[in-house]
């Protein structure tokens, strides 16, 4: 699976991908893979519903998407990417294991589209590690490193 913004991955394609990951449907903030080269790099989107249950206490009457699942969103392209790896088996069990140097310099409102960079994804021994970058309205919102670890493959 190689995909590029001219040949994005199809409904089907993305469920293939994010069932390479333990979240269940309700925990899953991937909307799109829009890019994605496995194992290297991926492009992907969540849009943020007004309707989310988390942003009506987060905050009441401002709400915004809480920053640690605006991790999680990068976390699971880093996820879908590493997983996709064709040199490599998936890794079972796969969890979120270090964030390191991620900074917050925005906010995702309610409505807005979170466009999620994962790049640089390396894979070694049961760890994938990934530069990450999110955007909303066109401006960085969050960056840093994610490291997700697993079980070996069978």
């Amino acid at each position: 699976m190689n995909m590029h913004p001219d040949n994005p991955p199809t409904v089907e394609e993305l469920q293939t991908a994010l069932s390479l990951l333990p979240h269940g449907p309700e925990f899953r903030f991937i909307d799109k893979l829009l890019e994605m080269n496995p194992g290297q790099s991926g492009v992907g989107t969540y849009r943020l519903d007004e309707s989310a249950e988390f942003l009506k206490g987060h905050f009441p009457g401002s709400p915004l998407m809480p920053g640690v699942l605006i991790a999680e969103a990068a976390a699971q392209l880093v996820g879908v990417v590493g997983q996709s790896d064709p040199k490599h088996k998936p890794l079972k069990s796969v969890r979120l294991t270090a964030v390191r140097g991620m900074k917050w310099k925005g906010a995702a409102l309610p409505g807005e589209t979170i466009v999620l960079e994962s790049r640089e994804v390396t894979r070694f021994g049961n760890f994938i590690q990934a530069k990450v970058t999110a955007k909303a309205h066109d401006n960085v919102i969050m960056q840093g490193e994610i490291t997700l670890s697993g079980e070996p493959a069978d």
